[in-house]
């Protein structure tokens, strides 16, 4: 979590401006493993693990008003499960290259890309983060997608990194303490 230090004046500025958060799915929102379980039939089961603390970082982000969504190169059943349990708005999934469902997300939700936070952790994620607002890398990202985001979580991917992203923000806006008031389960 962000704890007690202090964020920049111009990360502040970034994070005040954000309406819609996106975000990568594997090596973000999960710590990038993906376990297949064998079936006999020779099909395989897709398992994901999502982390608590990150889900409640997104039910603040939606009580706040701020808009969700991902977009990752897979396609997972156990994603859009949870993406429906947390209210994003935007779910894109088998998207080889993210730039085009990027473009599409800004359309549909009426944003500049100056209003747009996400977070990354690898290669694929670096077009993106280039272009939007505030650009937030989790704590265990490639050193390139490091270089290229305004921000970097102390957490993990999969272990709170989204949490600390929405916490950066929401403090930004002066609203956190506010926020603290309305968690709920």
């Amino acid at each position: 979590m962000t704890g007690g230090f202090k964020l920049s004046a111009a990360l502040k500025k970034r994070a005040a401006n954000i309406q819609l958060l996106l975000m990568d799915v594997d090596g973000t929102m999960t710590d990038g493993s993906v376990t297949l379980l064998s079936q006999t039939d020779g099909s395989a089961l897709e398992i994901k693990t999502f982390d608590a603390h990150d889900g409640q970082g997104l039910t603040l982000a939606h009580s706040a008003g701020l808009r969700t969504g991902c977009i990752t190169g897979r396609e997972s059943a156990a994603l859009l499960r949870r993406a429906h349990e947390m209210k994003m708005e935007f779910i894109y999934m088998k998207q080889p290259l993210k730039m085009p469902a990027y473009e599409e997300i800004l359309r549909k939700a009426g944003v500049a890309d100056s209003a747009v936070a996400y977070i990354g952790d690898d290669l694929p994620d670096i077009p993106l983060m280039r272009r939007v607002g505030l650009a937030i890398a989790v704590g265990d990202a490639v050193p390139e997608v490091k270089k290229a985001a305004h921000y970097t979580t102390k957490a993990l991917a999969g272990f709170g990194a989204v949490r600390e992203a929405v916490e950066v923000i929401l403090k930004s806006k002066g609203i956190w303490e506010a926020m603290i008031d309305k968690a709920r389960a």
